[in-house]
C-alpha cells in the first residue's frame, strides 16, 4: 500500500472567503446622549425656538453694541439737535417733517419739544431697560434657588419660617410698592435738593425688583426638592456619609436646572415689563437717561400730534416680549421627554 508523499515547506494558500449577500449587515454602534444632547436635538427642531432664540440674541447684540451704532450713525440720545437746527421743528415744536421728521438723516424721526435722534434713544433705551432686567432677574433667580432649595431639603423649622417669610412677601402689592418705595430708596443716598445719578437710581430699581420678584420660583424649586429628596440617589447619599451642602451641590442642583431655565426665561420678559412701568409713571429712570419706559410715557402725551414717536419703542417691545415667551415655551418642551415636538 502506497503512503501518500508528503511536500515539506510548503502550504496550501488559504483564500479570502467571498462575502455572503445574504448575510446579515453588521450592526452600527450605540452612542449614548447625555440629557443636554438631547434637550438640544429637541430645540433643534423647533422652529419657532430657534427663530425665537435669534430675535433674543438679536436684541442683545444690538443693545450691547449701541455706542458702536450710534458712533457709524452719526448721532447720539442726548444732544437736542432742534437747538442746532431750528428748521426741524414747526411753530409748536413738534417735527417739521412728515411721520415725525423721519428722513436719511433721522431714521425715526426726532423727540416733539426736544429735538433728540429717536433711533438712538431707542437703541440706548433697549440697552437700559434689557440690562437693568438681566442683573434684577439674576439676582431673583439666585434668591429663589437658594431660599426654595434651602427650606425644601432641611424641612422642619427652617422650611416653615422660610415659608411664612415668602407668604408675607407675596401678600404686598407689588406694584403700588414699586411706585411707593422708589422716592424713599433714592432719598435715603441722595438728598432730595441734588440730582439723582444714573447708577443709584439702577441699583434702587434691581432692588425694589428683586425684593418682591423671588418668591414664585422659590416656591417651585422648594416643591421640587421635596420630593427629590426623597429619592433613592439621595438617600444613598445620606448613607455614604455626604454631608447636606454636597448632596444639595452634586445631588439636587443637576435636577433642578430644568425647572430653573424655563421659570428664568418667563421672569425675564415681565422684569422687563416692570423696569417700563416704574420710568413710565415718573419713579423709574429720569428723562435724560434712555429708557423703554421714559419713550412710552413721553408717547403717551403727543400721541395725537406725533403717533410715529410710539410705533418703534412699541414694535421692539412686542416682538422682544413675544419671542422671549416663545423662546421659554421651546424651552420647557426641550426638557420635557413627554411632548411631541
Amino acid at each position: 500500500m502506497t503512503s501518500p508523499i508528503e511536500i515539506k515547506g510548503t502550504e496550501t494558500p488559504v483564500l479570502d472567503k467571498a462575502p455572503d449577500p445574504k448575510a446579515a449587515p453588521e450592526e452600527k454602534k450605540l452612542e449614548g446622549r447625555s440629557p443636554g444632547q438631547l434637550m438640544w436635538r429637541r430645540f433643534k427642531r423647533d422652529k419657532a425656538g430657534v427663530i425665537s432664540a435669534c430675535i433674543v440674541v438679536f436684541f442683545f447684540v444690538v443693545a450691547a453694541a449701541a455706542p458702536l451704532i450710534a458712533k457709524v450713525y452719526g448721532k447720539n440720545p442726548y444732544t437736542l439737535y432742534a437747538q442746532d437746527d431750528p428748521t426741524l421743528f414747526d411753530e409748536f415744536n413738534f417735527p417739521a417733517g412728515a411721520n415725525g421728521g423721519i428722513s436719511g438723516d433721522f431714521w425715526f424721526g426726532i423727540e416733539p419739544k426736544l429735538g433728540r435722534d429717536v433711533f438712538t434713544q431707542l437703541l440706548y433705551g433697549m440697552r437700559t431697560s434689557l440690562y437693568t432686567a438681566l442683573l434684577a432677574t439674576l439676582l431673583m433667580v439666585l434668591t429663589g434657588v437658594l431660599i426654595g432649595i434651602v427650606g425644601g431639603y432641611m424641612g422642619g423649622k427652617v422650611d416653615y419660617w422660610l415659608g411664612r417669610i415668602t407668604d408675607f412677601l407675596l401678600a404686598f402689592p407689588s406694584q403700588l410698592f414699586f411706585v411707593a418705595s422708589m422716592p424713599v430708596i433714592t432719598t435715603i443716598f441722595v438728598a432730595p435738593d441734588e440730582a439723582t445719578p444714573t447708577y443709584v437710581k439702577a441699583c434702587a430699581i434691581m432692588g425694589v425688583l428683586w425684593f418682591l420678584g423671588w418668591m414664585g420660583l422659590a416656591r417651585l424649586i422648594r416643591a421640587v426638592t421635596l420630593s427629590l429628596r426623597e429619592r433613592e440617589f439621595v438617600e444613598a447619599a445620606k448613607v455614604a456619609g455626604a454631608s447636606p451642602w454636597r448632596i444639595i451641590r452634586k445631588e439636587l442642583l443637576p435636577n433642578l436646572v430644568t425647572p430653573i431655565l424655563v421659570q428664568g426665561t418667563y421672569m425675564l420678559p415681565s422684569t422687563i415689563l416692570s423696569v417700563a412701568f416704574l420710568s413710565f409713571v415718573g419713579v423709574g429712570y429720569d428723562a435724560t437717561t434712555p429708557d423703554w419706559g421714559r419713550m412710552f410715557a413721553t408717547g403717551s402725551d403727543i400721541y395725537e400730534q406725533d403717533p410715529t414717536f410710539m410705533l418703534f419703542p412699541g414694535v421692539a417691545m412686542v416682538v422682544f416680549v413675544v419671542a422671549f415667551n416663545l423662546l421659554g415655551d421651546s424651552v420647557r418642551d426641550a426638557f420635557d421627554p413627554k411632548t411631541g415636538r
